[in-house]
């Protein structure tokens, strides 16, 4: 199998610790190794046959060298010139991996989520696999633990961990009422943006339902018989000059037939705010998350989050903050805002403050 990450996001919800040059991805949100190293090497006792990093110019050499220590596996940090969201880097990977295997079979992973158990992550992608040989587009369905507003869902045509299902439809983000509903009938899974298919299987259904991608993807010629791509950074940049973004949920995966959700319940989290932190990380006796501090003091405080630049964080008298400090700037915001962070990135371009982006 191979393994194709998805790396070129810029992490807005996590500022002013994620930039766009070293996004979230790429920090180490947890102390330790990036989210991106966990992630490669969450998938390297599967013993892909190689891994692809998909990123973007800004982020590729320091993607690199994070990378540079993986052992045992090929690894291809791919760049893309512009963002173009999820279907054309998946589509970009699939041409590459189907020009020299064509029965390959690709796990598209995220590069930024956190997961508890690793084991069971690695056997639900392997029964993943066994699915994806038979023709189907697989994607990995989180069993819900709470009615999540901030999640999309799928439902399956029936219920049951680690078992495949049908998928009757992919739903947007829903409110608490209908997320509620979504619980109560036990077919509803969030939706983790993970997928195992075959390389050409994908490639058939973009030509289906994106044919100007699917065109300006058949424009890639390899030179050589072995795996090389270093002559197609040219090409890439030729092709992202005309294609549209879009995602690979909208563009293909709403409208194919044969979709099958496994549904797994492996800790996981897409971590994609600071008030999901507490979700994965173990608080205090006061209910306070504090990352990178020399130490903690809570007076009459409680359910707050830090991120504390190597100093000690003291609170009083508060409750559900969120507070990060980092060398340039400062966010001070209450926990249920945290989604909110990505407008004080808005704010600051339009703004034209670039030093802090």
């Amino acid at each position: 199998m191979y393994i194709v990450i998805l790396a070129g996001g810029s992490g807005t919800r996590f500022w002013p610790l994620s930039r766009k040059s070293t996004p979230k991805q790429l920090m180490s949100v947890f102390g330790g190794k990036s989210m991106l190293q966990r992630t490669v090497e969450r998938v390297i006792p599967m013993r892909p046959k190689r891994v692809m990093v998909i990123t973007n110019a800004l982020q590729a050499a320091e993607t690199r060298n994070q990378l540079a220590y993986i052992e045992g596996v090929p690894v291809d940090v791919i760049e893309e010139p512009v963002g173009r969201n999820t279907a054309p880097a998946i589509g970009l990977a699939a041409s590459m991996i189907a020009r020299f295997d064509p029965d390959g079979i690709m796990a598209v992973l995220p590069a930024d989520h956190y997961i508890v158990d690793e084991e069971t992550f690695r056997k639900t992608l392997d029964a993943a696999r066994s699915v994806a040989e038979g023709g189907s587009l697989v994607t990995l369905g989180i069993t819900p633990t709470r009615p999540e507003t901030g999640y999309g869902y799928i439902e399956a045509a029936s219920a049951g961990v680690g078992t495949p299902a049908a998928v009757l439809r992919f739903v947007e983000k829903p409110n608490v009422e209908r997320a509620l509903e979504f619980l109560a009938t036990g077919r509803f899974y969030w939706n983790s943006g993970m997928f195992v298919w075959g390389a050409c299987t994908i490639l058939d259904q973009i030509a289906s339902f994106m044919p100007e991608l699917s065109a300006a993807l058949a424009k890639l010629t390899f030179e050589s018989e072995m795996w090389e791509l270093s002559d197609l950074k040219p090409q890439i940049a030729e092709i992202y000059g005309d294609i549209k973004g879009e995602s690979i949920d909208f563009g293909v995966m709403e409208k194919a037939q044969d979709v099958q959700v496994i549904p797994a319940s492996f800790g996981w989290s897409d971590v994609g705010s600071w008030s999901a932190l507490p979700e994965v990380m173990e608080a205090d006796g006061d209910g306070h998350v504090v990352i990178n501090a020399k130490g903690t003091v809570s007076v009459g405080s409680n359910g707050c989050l830090a991120y504390g630049n190597d100093k000690m964080v003291a609170f009083v008298g508060v409750q559900d903050l969120v507070v990060v400090d980092t060398p340039d700037a400062v966010l001070v915001c209450a926990k249920s805002a945290a989604q909110d962070v990505k407008k004080v990135v808005e704010e600051l371009e339009r703004l034209g403050k670039n030093e802090l982006l």
